[in-house]
C-alpha cells in the first residue's frame, strides 16, 4: 500500500493561513499599521488605490530592518516580538506570531523599502506570491515602506469574492479609524486613490476622537476614569440625548488593541438603562488597562476577541464606571457619589476578629400599661354610632335635591327621561317677568321634579343593556369617516390656531391645518420618489453642513434619491457638504434637521423599496408641514381642502394622526346644555 499523507508544500501551507489572516485589504491594512507602531513609528501613512486590490501602500518611520531581518521577516513564524511560550501571556506589543507578512506576500506581490538609522544604504526586498525575486540596496529613508500590489492576484477565486471598492474602502477606513483611536499620540494620514482623506496630528485622546468621528460628538462626550487593582478604565462616553438607532461609534481597546464584547456591551447599555429608548445605541470609546498575564488575545486569528481571566470583576468595574460618570453630569439624579461624609464598609479579610455588636432590648415593655393607652381613644365598650356631621343648611344634598341619582326603598334608580325644552321661537313663561330672569328665594326647595318621575328602576340582577361589551383582546381600529363616494369639502370658514371648518357631505367637520398640509405633501413626495423630481428652490448663500463618515458615504450613496426630493446637493469631501437647494416646501430653518432624519431613516435597512420610500415622504412631509399653523384667507382654505380630498385619506396623517373631527347635533346639544 502507498502512502496518502504527504507534507504542503510551503507556499500552499502559506497561502492556507492567509485566508484566516488576511482575508480582506482592511486585513492587511491592520497588521501592516500595527508592526509599524510596533516599531516604535511617530508618524504612519497609508494609501489605496482601487479598495486596495491595486495597491496598499505603509509608510512609517520606524526602526527600520537591516538586509538580514528584511529577507527573514516575511518567512512563517519569524517574529520579534517574543522568544519563548511565556511571552504570550506577557504581550505588550501587537504581532506576535510571525504569520501576517509571510501571509500576506503569500497572496500578493510585496516589495519592502527599509533602512535603520544608523545606516548608509537601505535595502529593497521583493517577494511574489510567496517565493523571494531579489534583494538589493537602495537609498531610502529611515523606517519601512511597504507596498503590496495585486492582492490574491495567484488566487483568482479569492479575489472575483472580494467586496466591491467602495465596501473594502469603508472597511479600510474603520480598520484605520480603529488604530488611530487607541494611538492618539501617533501621527496618521490616510490616502484613497492618492486623495487625502484623514491628517491626523498626534494630539490628545479627546482631540484624536473628535478628529476621527467628527465635530459633531464633541459636544457629548462624557469623560470615563475608574482605577481599581483589577483594571483600570478611561475613556469616553456619549450623553444620553445623543444616542441613535443605528451607532457606530462605539469602540472598546485593552491594553490599546482594540476587541469585541457583547459581554462587556452589556455592561455599557446597563448603564443606560432607561435613560435612552430601547432601540438606540449610546456612543462609547473605552481604554481598558489590565495585567497582560490576565488575559488572552491568542483567541482569534485577527485578535479581535480577547478573554479575561476577571470577566465579570470587569463587567463590574465597566458597569459601575459609566454609572458614575452619567450620575455626575445629572443622568441619573437619584444616585448620589459624592465621598464627603459617607459611611466606609469595611473588607472582610482572613484571620480578622471581629466582635458581634450587642443586643438593645427593654424587658420591661408591656404593651397594656397604663402609660401606653392613648387618653383621646374612643371607649372600646360604647358602641359606634356614627360620626357627629354639622348640619349644612338647606342647600345639603338630599333624595330630593336632583342629584340625578336617589335611593328609593333601598333600590338605585337612574334617570331616563329628559325635561323638554320649548321650541326655537317660543319664551319660557317663568322668565317673562322683568329682566328675563326669575326671582328664586334661596330657602325655597326643588319642587319642579316628583322623585318617582322621570326614573325607572335597573334590575340588580344585571339584565340586557344597550351597552356593546367590547373584549380587552380586540384589535385596535382607526376611526375614520364613513363616507360611500370621495368627499367633497363646501362652505369653507377659517378659524384661528391652524383650523378650518367647513361641510363633508353633509356634516360639520374642522380640519386640523398642519395636519391636513402633512397629508398632502406625503402624496405629493411619494409621486417624486417614484417618477419624478421636486422644484428646488436655490439658496442665495450655499449652508455647508458637516457630518460623519457614515452619514457622508450613506448621503453619496442614495444621492438620486435626495435630488428626486428637490436638494441640491455638492459633495466637497471630508464629510462636508454644500446645501445650494432645497425643496420648495420645505422651511428655511429645517434644513439640517431633515437631512439628518432622512440619514437616520435610510440608515436602517428595509428589504422593501415601496416601504422604504413611504418612510423618507413620511420624514420630509412632517418637516414640510411645520409652521402652517397660521390663519388661512378663505381661498387659500378651500384650495388645502380641495387638495386633502384629492388624496383618498381625509381622516389620518402618515403617522397615524387625526386630521379631522366631525361635529355631531349630539356634541353643539352637549355644550349648549
Amino acid at each position: 500500500m502507498t502512502d496518502k499523507i504527504r507534507l504542503l508544500p510551503e507556499v500552499v501551507a502559506n497561502q492556507i493561513a492567509a485566508g484566516e489572516v488576511v482575508n480582506r485589504p482592511a486585513s492587511v491594512v491592520k497588521e501592516m499599521m500595527e508592526n509599524a507602531i510596533d516599531a516604535g513609528a511617530r508618524s504612519v501613512k497609508v494609501n489605496f488605490r482601487d479598495g486596495g486590490k491595486d495597491l496598499i501602500q505603509i509608510v512609517d518611520d520606524g526602526c527600520g530592518m537591516s538586509p538580514v531581518d528584511a529577507r527573514l521577516a516575511f518567512d512563517r513564524h519569524a517574529t520579534s516580538k517574543i522568544t519563548s511560550v511565556e511571552d504570550i501571556y506577557a504581550l505588550r506589543t501587537f504581532g506576535f506570531r510571525g504569520e501576517a507578512l509571510a501571509s500576506i506576500a503569500a497572496v500578493a506581490q510585496v516589495e519592502l523599502r527599509t533602512r535603520q538609522a544608523d545606516d548608509e544604504l537601505g535595502t529593497v526586498t521583493e517577494i511574489n506570491g510567496g517565493q523571494f525575486v531579489k534583494q538589493t540596496p537602495a537609498a531610502c529613508p529611515a523606517g519601512s515602506q511597504f507596498f503590496v500590489r495585486n492582492l490574491f492576484y495567484n488566487v483568482p477565486a479569492r479575489r472575483r469574492f472580494l467586496d466591491k471598492s467602495t465596501t473594502s474602502s469603508s472597511q479600510i477606513k474603520s480598520e484605520f479609524q480603529r488604530v488611530a483611536l487607541c494611538n492618539p499620540q501617533i501621527a496618521f494620514e490616510l490616502y484613497a486613490n492618492d486623495a487625502p482623506v484623514y491628517t491626523l496630528g498626534a494630539t490628545t485622546l479627546a482631540g484624536r476622537i473628535v478628529d476621527v468621528v467628527g465635530r459633531h460628538i464633541k459636544q457629548n462626550l462624557l469623560e470615563v476614569e475608574a482605577d481599581t487593582s483589577i483594571a483600570s478604565l478611561t475613556g469616553y462616553i456619549g450623553r444620553p440625548a445623543a444616542a441613535k438607532r443605528r451607532n457606530t461609534e462605539q469602540y472598546l481597546f485593552v491594553n490599546g488593541r482594540y476587541f469585541k464584547s457583547t459581554y462587556l456591551t452589556s455592561a455599557i447599555l446597563k448603564a443606560y438603562e432607561k435613560l435612552i429608548p430601547e432601540n438606540s445605541q449610546p456612543s462609547y470609546f473605552l481604554y481598558l488597562a489590565i495585567d497582560p498575564g490576565r488575559i488572552d488575545v491568542n483567541v482569534h486569528p485577527q485578535k479581535t476577541e480577547v478573554k479575561f481571566a476577571d470577566e465579570e470583576a470587569v463587567w463590574q468595574i465597566v458597569n459601575a464606571a459609566v454609572r458614575e460618570t452619567l450620575a455626575k453630569t445629572g443622568a441619573v439624579p437619584l444616585m448620589d457619589f459624592d465621598a464627603e461624609g459617607s459611611v466606609e464598609i469595611p473588607v472582610l479579610q482572613k484571620g480578622a476578629v471581629y466582635g458581634e455588636p450587642l443586643a438593645m432590648s427593654n424587658s420591661d415593655y408591656n404593651p397594656f400599661r397604663e402609660e401606653y393607652i392613648d387618653p383621646s381613644a374612643p371607649d372600646p365598650n360604647v358602641d359606634f354610632t356614627g360620626f357627629d356631621v354639622p348640619y349644612a343648611g338647606p342647600s345639603a344634598l338630599s333624595d330630593t335635591s336632583g342629584s340625578g341619582f336617589g335611593s328609593f326603598g333601598g333600590r338605585r334608580a337612574a334617570r331616563t327621561a329628559e325635561p323638554d325644552f320649548p321650541a326655537a321661537g317660543e319664551e319660557f313663561e317663568d322668565f317673562a317677568s322683568g329682566d328675563g330672569l326669575a326671582e328664586i328665594s334661596p330657602d325655597a326647595g326643588f319642587a319642579g321634579i316628583s322623585p318617582d318621575a322621570g326614573f325607572t328602576e335597573i334590575p340588580s340582577g344585571g339584565g340586557e343593556t344597550e351597552l356593546d361589551f367590547i373584549p380587552s383582546e380586540a384589535p385596535a381600529e382607526q376611526r375614520r369617516l364613513d363616507l360611500e363616494v370621495r368627499p367633497e369639502f363646501t362652505d369653507p370658514l377659517p378659524l384661528g390656531g391652524g383650523y378650518v371648518a367647513a361641510l363633508l357631505a353633509g356634516r360639520l367637520v374642522v380640519v386640523d391645518v398642519r395636519r391636513a398640509r402633512e397629508r398632502i405633501l406625503y402624496e405629493d413626495y411619494l409621486r417624486m420618489l417614484g417618477h419624478g423630481s421636486a422644484v428646488s428652490q436655490q439658496l442665495l448663500f450655499p449652508e455647508r453642513l458637516v457630518l460623519s463618515d457614515d452619514e457622508y458615504a450613506l448621503l453619496e450613496e442614495h444621492a438620486v434619491e435626495f435630488a428626486a426630493l428637490g436638494f441640491d446637493l455638492e459633495f466637497c469631501g471630508e464629510g462636508a457638504i454644500d446645501v445650494k437647494g432645497t425643496p420648495a416646501d420645505l422651511p428655511a430653518d429645517s434644513v439640517d434637521r431633515s437631512l439628518f432624519e432622512l440619514l437616520q431613516t435610510l440608515s436602517e435597512p428595509v428589504p422593501i423599496e415601496e416601504v422604504r420610500r413611504e418612510k423618507i415622504a413620511s420624514v420630509m412631509a412632517s418637516q414640510g408641514a411645520r409652521g402652517t399653523a397660521r390663519l388661512l384667507a378663505r381661498e387659500e382654505a378651500e384650495a388645502l381642502l380641495a387638495q386633502l380630498a384629492a388624496t383618498g385619506n381625509c381622516s389620518f396623517t402618515p403617522s397615524g394622526k387625526t386630521i379631522l373631527a366631525e361635529i355631531s347635533a349630539e356634541d353643539i346639544r352637549a355644550r349648549l346644555g
